[in-house]
This record gives C-alpha cells, sequence and structure tokens, in this order.
C-alpha cells in the first residue's frame, strides 16, 4: 500500500463534558477509497473536520503530507457574500486549476452559473457546493453526505465522476449502494475510536456483527471474573495478607475496566400503530392527468394497488413525484381521469421537509400534542418519557427545542409521530433522509412485516429495492410506468441504467447537432460541449491502449485452457472498452462538426 499521504493520531475530543473521540487513529494514502460509518452522533462529521484542519483536537496530532491538497464538503454549505454560484465555485481553486471546470460541472449538475446562491434550493445548494469542491481535483476528497436532496440520476452521475478521479476518497453517507460502489476499505468510529476494515462497505455489516459478538462475550468473561475475585475477597482475603495486596489492586483494575467500558449504542425501538385493515382495493386511478400551464406533469396514468402492497415512487426532482403521490391519495384532483381510493382507509404521512414541526416546540411537544406528559401510542396512553427512548432520545431531551436537533433526530421524531398514530396507509416522502444505517434497518424490517399498504418516495436505490413490491417511475414528458420489483428490476426491465449512460449522451449530442443544422439558426456550443471536445482526445487514446493491452492479455493461448475465468472476465472488459470507445469517438465526430459549424 502506498504511504499515507494525511494521518491523524491519537485524537481526542470533548464536547459539553462527554468525550467523543478516545485515542482515535486514522491515515489516508494516494487514491484511497474509504468510507466513514457509525450512529448518528458517534462523530463521523467531527472526523471530517479534524481530517479537514477545520476543528483543534483537545489532543493528538494532523499530518498532511506538504504540497497535498484537500477539498472538504460540509453538510450545510456557507454561501458567504458571493453574487453567483460560478464565483464561489471558482473560489475553491487553486493557482494551476483549471477555470474552465467550474463552469462544465455546474452545467453537468443543472445550475445556473449565474444563479444567486441565496436563493438556491436544498438540492441546488449541494450541487453547487460539489462543484466547489470536484472543481480542483485535489489529492483528497471529504464528504459528508454528499447525496443529500439529489436525485437519483444526480447520483449515479456523481458515483461515475468520483469513479474517474484520481482523488483519495473519504465518503460518509447513510446511501448504502453508493457506498458499496465507490469504498474499497471501511473505517468505523464507534466508542470514540476508528476500526478499519481494508474491504469496502458490502463486506462491513456482517464483520461489525461479529465484532459486537464478540465484545459482549468479552463483557461476559469480564462480569464473571469479577465476580469469582469478588467472592475471593469475601472469603479467601484473611491468609498471606501482603502476597494478597496484589490480587486485590487488580481487583479494583477489573472493576474500573467494566465501569469505565462503553457498550454499544441502544438501538431504535421502532413499530407502526396498525388500525384496522382496510379493503382489498386500496387506491384505483384510471387515465388520471395533470398539467400546469403547459407543463404536463401526468398524462393518462392507470394503476391499481391493493392492500399489502408497497409502491415505490423514483424519478428526477422536478418530475412531478409529489404531484403524482397528492393525486394517489385524494389531496390533488386529476384535470382528467378518475381516482378511486377503498374503504376504510387510515392514512398517515410523512413529509420530506418536516413542515409539521414546529421550530419553537419542544421533544416533549412535537410528541405529545402540547399538552401534558402523556403520547397516545396506538390509541393507548403512555409517558413521554418511555417512548423517547424507544427512538434513542435521553431524558434530559425532553425540553429540547426542534430547532436544537440534528437532522438525524429530526428524522426519528418524524417517524415517532408518525408511527404512534393508527393506520393501514404510510405515505413516506424521503423517510431515509439524514438516518443512520441502523435505523433504516429497523425501518426497512418495519415495512415489511408491515400489514397494510405503503406508498414510498425515495431516492435510496438499495432502501427501494428491499422494501418495495412495485416501482412507478417517470418516463420524461408526463408519461409514468409501473414495474414489478424494486429498482434493480425495474432498470432490468428498462434496459436503461448507469451503463447506457455515455450512450444516452451521444444520441442527445446527435440530436442537438441536428437541430443546429436547420436553416437559419444560430450555431453555439455549450460550456459542457466545448469542455468534452478537449478532453475527449485523450479519453480515446486512453481506451486505445487499454483495448490493445486486453488484447494482448488475450491472446495468450493457454490462458483460456489454464483459467477460464480470467479470459471471461478480460473478455468481458474488452467489449465494455470497445462500446467505450465507439461512443467517444462518435460524441467527438458529432462535437468536432458542431464546432467547425459554429465557427463557420
Amino acid at each position: 500500500m502506498a504511504p499515507p499521504i494525511l494521518i491523524l493520531s491519537d485524537m481526542h475530543l470533548t464536547f459539553g463534558g462527554s468525550p467523543v473521540l478516545e485515542g482515535l487513529e486514522l491515515s489516508v494514502s494516494a487514491g484511497e477509497r474509504l468510507c466513514v460509518v457509525g450512529r448518528n452522533g458517534s462523530g463521523k462529521s467531527t472526523v471530517l473536520k479534524l481530517a479537514a484542519g477545520l476543528i483543534e483536537p483537545d489532543g493528538g496530532k494532523r499530518f498532511l503530507q506538504p504540497g497535498v491538497s484537500v477539498r472538504y464538503l460540509p453538510q450545510e454549505p456557507d454561501f458567504g457574500d458571493f453574487k453567483t454560484t460560478l464565483d464561489y465555485v471558482e473560489a475553491g481553486l487553486g493557482p494551476s486549476d483549471d477555470e474552465y471546470r467550474c463552469r462544465y460541472l455546474l452545467e453537468e449538475l443543472g445550475v445556473s452559473v449565474d444563479a444567486d446562491p441565496s436563493v438556491l434550493s436544498g438540492g441546488e445548494a449541494r450541487r453547487t457546493a460539489l462543484a466547489r469542491v470536484l472543481a480542483p481535483k485535489p489529492d483528497i476528497l471529504l464528504l459528508d453526505e454528499p447525496t443529500n436532496h439529489l436525485d437519483l440520476p444526480a447520483i449515479e452521475w456523481l458515483e461515475n465522476e468520483l469513479s474517474s478521479l484520481r482523488s483519495a476518497l473519504v465518503l460518509i453517507s447513510h446511501d448504502r449502494r453508493f457506498l458499496q460502489n465507490l469504498s474499497r476499505t471501511t473505517v468505523w468510529i464507534s466508542q470514540g475510536q476508528a476500526r478499519r476494515l481494508d474491504k469496502g462497505f458490502s463486506s462491513f455489516e456482517a464483520w461489525r456483527d461479529e465484532t459486537l459478538e464478540q465484545e459482549e462475550l468479552d463483557r461476559h468473561k469480564l462480569d464473571r471474573k469479577i465476580v469469582r475475585e469478588e467472592h475471593w475477597l469475601r472469603h479467601g482475603v484473611s491468609a498471606r495478607r501482603k502476597r494478597n495486596q496484589g490480587r486485590l489492586r487488580d481487583l479494583f483494575d477489573l472493576r474500573d475496566q467494566r465501569r469505565n467500558a462503553r457498550g454499544p449504542v441502544g438501538t431504535v425501538k421502532m413499530a407502526a400503530a396498525e388500525g384496522a385493515a382496510s379493503g382489498k382495493r386500496v387506491i384505483e386511478a384510471k387515465g388520471i392527468s395533470k398539467a400546469y400551464g403547459e407543463l404536463t406533469v401526468v398524462e393518462d396514468f392507470t394503476t391499481r394497488i391493493v392492500r399489502g402492497d408497497r409502491v415505490g415512487l423514483v424519478g428526477p426532482n422536478g418530475a412531478g413525484k409529489t404531484t403524482m403521490l397528492n393525486m394517489l391519495t385524494g389531496a390533488l384532483a386529476p384535470d382528467s381521469g378518475t381516482v378511486q381510493l377503498g374503504a376504510g382507509l387510515e392514512m398517515v404521512s410523512l413529509d420530506q421537509r418536516r413542515d409539521s414541526l414546529d421550530p419553537s416546540w419542544t421533544l416533549a411537544d412535537a410528541l405529545t400534542g402540547g399538552g401534558g406528559d402523556m403520547v397516545s401510542v396506538d390509541g393507548n396512553p403512555r409517558h413521554v418519557m418511555s417512548y423517547m427512548k424507544d427512538f434513542l432520545f435521553a431524558p434530559e431531551q425532553a425540553r429540547t427545542p426542534i430547532s436544537a436537533l440534528s437532522g438525524g433526530e429530526r428524522g426519528r421524531l418524524m417517524l415517532a409521530r408518525a408511527f404512534a398514530k393508527p393506520s393501514n396507509l404510510l405515505v413516506l416522502d424521503e423517510p431515509t433522509n439524514d438516518l443512520d444505517l441502523e435505523t433504516l434497518d429497523l425501518l426497512q424490517e418495519l415495512l415489511a412485516d408491515y400489514s397494510g399498504t405503503t406508498l414510498l418516495v425515495s431516492h435510496d436505490r438499495d432502501f427501494i429495492d428491499r422494501v418495495v413490491t412495485s416501482v412507478i417511475v417517470s418516463d420524461g414528458g408526463g408519461m409514468w410506468s409501473e414495474y414489478a420489483g424494486g429498482y434493480t428490476d425495474m432498470v432490468t426491465q428498462r434496459g436503461v441504467g448507469i451503463e447506457a449512460t455515455e450512450q444516452a449522451k451521444a444520441e442527445k449530442l446527435k440530436s442537438a447537432s441536428m437541430s443546429n443544422r436547420a436553416p437559419g439558426k444560430k450555431q453555439k456550443m455549450s460550456y459542457k460541449d466545448k469542455y468534452a471536445l478537449e478532453n475527449l482526445p485523450a479519453r480515446i487514446d486512453a481506451l486505445q491502449g487499454e483495448i490493445e493491452k486486453l488484447q494482448t492479455s488475450m491472446a495468450n493461448p493457454d490462458l483460456y485452457r489454464t483459467d477460464p475465468a480470467a479470459f471471461d472476465k478480460l473478455a468481458t472488459a474488452l467489449t465494455t472498452a470497445q462500446a467505450g470507445l465507439v461512443a467517444a469517438e462518435e460524441e467527438w465526430l458529432v462535437l468536432e462538426t458542431l464546432k467547425e459549424q459554429t465557427e463557420g
């Protein structure tokens, strides 16, 4: 392995009297792909801030190899007094960085270069902040929840972009699929320390469970040893007092060790209060359409949802997922077509913006409705302190204002409020935002066991795969289609996924080129076109070199006989490289033609 270019050594940090980090060790090597995982509040974001040099530890050292560039993406970007998004992104460049890349990234991410940063939506702010840290192509990228507020196309684009960079990556994310696709090393922040697994996230959860089981066994052995030593203290210490002083000190040390041991954080006890069963037919929509002016959001869509179905709605931001959801649940009337709701429906909704939470409320007020100390759970009274503990809230947080809660805590509060009400139809709009992986597991299990019906809007591909029975997806232009299975099943049935990205871009460029050839129309190249044209020759050369190497390796006459699996792997890689070369050459040809027309 290459030598580390960033080292955090023996890091100690305390907030408000409680230790967050105790002797943490972390190293990052050039080109390493590392993900940082742990429960909400374990100190993941703090570790990234220490790595970025933004906060000073109480103890320990940070080493950064001279000349190494670092860029840090916070969860909440600060746009300061910048007048435009382009100004903000360019301010993150180094002296030798390519200014042209700033415009390319903003255009690729769908953000105007002249937009005022102070009025950006959450998604636009996240995309702008991503452009700022990606533009310099730094040696180390520290990314804290980079997929927050991004839609599925943007998440998949970001995966491709990060995969193409030579930068070392340190990622925090609740998106399992994102971590599985990008990570090669996993760092688990637990009990104030960093535990390292030299494998990607896909191997983490099994390793974590084995580690926790072993620690529980070790605690049990320590408890038994203390019991034996205490028995000796009561019945055997009288003889040989001087000789037994050392053993007595050892007992005191064992007690201290057990007292100071930091066990695993508790788990959320999540359960949904279920109402009476609804009718067999829950929602039946026939030929529904909805338009706002000239913008058609839904056109002639038909579906039938029955009791027990778990339906996911996916699509890019602005496709109309919320409009579709509102029409299906009867909150919004369609322009044409009909929606019939089944009998006996008891619906509970969870909105992604958490608009129903008043920032001036306390945690207890939000659960009890502002009166008394009891919360109604499934129609039965329960003390608010007891119910808070089920969702990992400490008793002292009861009077904490909502505005002071973290994103993960507000997410758990919304779930606590929603699941206290009896229901047979759950409508969940981005329920996974800010939740840690363990809470996501429990939410997934709850929805799998829920006997009612679920409508789910989410950009988390893994969560969709684990939960839903069918997917309604936007095809663009107001058209929607429904597919059986989860997100991966939908991609398989449609035949469109990440692999089709380059081909889709080439087709789009061809279409744009043909449009630009129309008589009397002024020819124009976008910033993205210019950037692609400058970089395509190097990419074509790289693909040609890769193809030559693969063909040379496959020319070995003994390879197929001695290692057929390796031969098949080379053949697959060759096919992929050749397809990439064809797409790149076609794209270059289209752009070069467009450039000639523009200059002419």
